[in-house]
Order: C-alpha cells, then structure tokens, then sequence
C-alpha cells in the first residue's frame, strides 16, 4: 500500500471517529489547564467540607452521577430542576430517592468555582458532577484516579426521558447487560458499577418482593433475611431506609463481592451477579482481590464518564447547574 493510500485509510479512520466516537474525543484530563487551573483543588475542597457535614454527600453524589450518565448522557441534566412548563429529569419516580445532599455538592462546588475570577462560567456542571464524584469515592477510602474533562451542559431535561434508562432493582443479569451495553459498558464494567452499591441505603420497597414472597427468596442469607424484616416490617414507613451494606456501609471496599458470596445482596439485581454462573467468576475474584476491584471500577468510571458527552452547540456551561442559560 502506497503512502498516499496510507495517509487516505489514516484520514477515513479520524474522521469515522470523530462522527461515530464524539463522546470522548475531546476529553482530557488537563482540559482547565490554562482555563481555571485549580479547579480539582477548589472541587475537593468543597467537596471535603460537605462530606464533614454529612456522609450522605457520598452514596448522594455517586448516585447522581450514575443517574445523570445513563439519561442522555453524562450532561448534569439531572440536576435542572422542573419548571411550570418542563417537568424535568429529577422529578421522574425514578429519581425521587436521589439524596438532595448530591445536589447540593455540585451546587456547592461550581460555587466554589465561580468565586475564582478566573473560573467564573468557564467550568460545567458535568466536569464539577465527574470530578465530585472521585472525590467522594477517595473519601469514603475508595480508589483515586485521573478525571477525563471537557464535557458540557445538556440544553434538555426531560422526566420522559429518564422512563427505562435506568437499572431496577429487580432486573435479571440479561436486563443489566442490556443496559450497560446500551452506554458501551462491558458485563465486567456492569458488575464493578454495581461495586459502588457498597456504600448508600435503600427503601424498603425496593426488595419487600424477596423478604415477603412465599417462600422467601432463596438466593437470600436466612439470618440476614430475619434482619430485613425485623428492619423493614411490613406496612413500614416508606420513609425508611437500610444500608445497601450491612457489614462495611461508610466505606468504599470489595465487602460488597463478600455480602454477595454469602447471599446478603440486597436486591435481587445485586444477588444474581453471584447466582448467574457467568458472572460468578468476577464476584469472587473481586471478593478476594480489593486491587483488582478498585482498578477495573477506574476503567469502568472512566467508561461511564465518557458516555453522551456534549460538545459545541449541544451544550453550554450554565450559570447555575438546575437552571438552564
């Protein structure tokens, strides 16, 4: 093959991605370099003092971010709060038990930000929501890891568009897969994902089906099933809310994959990561193996966080991350 047919095959390839693969072209980890050069700095400083406020900023944040990227894209739409003429994405059902401590660390945060002269509006909500996000798993005594940049505001915030974007918590491994290979994510970036659900809590509607069915679920811990429904007696308070981990629940580890060897998955969408045999293997290696959990939850974050991004005129950099410009 000649060099010009090279240089042509070179050219089609480059601009193949740039029309198939615009999601992460354009993403660095210096993107503010020579924009607003401390904003990871200002970011987890913001982020350290919510967290010192409540340790709900962690599982509030993780679980706004993975809200966020999975409906239209990692864009902060999530955080655009309803209008009398918009019912936005955070008003959707499924999006009701977003903890409003998440919301308010990015709010916190672009703050933060845009007191710097130099930063003011020149940073998205979406990189604040990404970099945030790090900053909670490192608190929580999770995996630290370099944070691709660059993406912008969506201009749209819909709740229809939340309507089956989302993992239930009654979803089958099939289900999940689905999902995930929907954003381009791998059944191994689906189950370390699911990782994250070592910190955070859950209403007890979400797994009454498994405690209360006849018989009880048996992929379920018998003791710890007694534990749920002394938690979570029938008719209880919608309101209340149990550890999605019920042996490490304040800190980001691999005790997840363990609860899951020994049947104590809270949802039936964590318990059949275990009971599937093609996801079987992953579990338990991860369960015995931390480093290796927290290095494949980086390459599926860095993944997540690169799904739907805006570029050019299907973004902007809002001036307050719940209203549009």
């Amino acid at each position: 093959m000649g060099r010009f047919h090279l240089i042509l095959v070179w050219s089609l390839c480059v601009s193949l991605c740039l029309l198939l693969c615009p999601t992460s072209a354009q993403l660095k980890t210096n993107y503010y370099a020579n924009i607003c050069p401390n904003v990871e700095s200002i970011v987890k400083d913001a982020v350290t003092k919510k967290f010192q406020q409540t340790f709900v900023t962690v599982p509030g944040t993780l679980r706004l971010f993975f809200h966020d990227c999975f409906v239209e894209g990692c864009d902060a739409s999530v955080i655009v709060a309803s209008t009398a003429n918009n019912k936005a994405e955070k008003d959707n059902p499924d999006n009701l038990s977003l903890a409003g401590d998440g919301f308010d660390t990015v709010i916190k945060a672009k703050a933060a930000v845009d007191a710097v002269p130099q930063c003011k509006n020149k940073v998205s909500c979406a990189d604040i929501l990404a970099l945030a996000t790090r900053d909670v798993i490192g608190l929580s005594g999770g995996p630290s890891y370099s944070v691709e940049l660059g993406r912008l505001d969506g201009l749209s915030s819909t709740s229809t568009s939340v309507n089956g974007k989302l993992p239930k918590s009654t979803f089958n491994l099939n289900q999940l897969n689905s999902l995930f290979a929907s954003h381009g994510l791998s059944q191994v970036d689906m189950v370390a994902l699911s990782g994250a659900n070592t910190l955070g809590f859950s209403h007890c509607n979400q797994f009454s089906n498994r405690i209360y069915s006849n018989p009880v679920d048996p992929t379920l811990n018998k003791a710890y099933a007694t534990q749920l429904q002394q938690m979570c007696p029938k008719n209880v308070d919608p309101d209340i809310a149990i550890n999605m981990d019920p042996t490490t629940p304040r800190t980001f580890d691999n005790v997840y994959f363990q609860n899951l060897v020994e049947g104590k998955g809270l949802f039936t969408s964590d318990q059949v990561l275990f009971t599937d045999s093609r996801s079987q293997p992953t579990v338990r290696r991860w369960a015995k193996n931390k480093a290796a959990f927290n290095q494949a939850f980086i390459t599926a974050m860095t993944k997540l966080g690169r799904v739907g991004v805006k570029t050019g005129k299907n973004g902007n950099i809002r001036r307050d991350c719940s209203v549009f410009n």
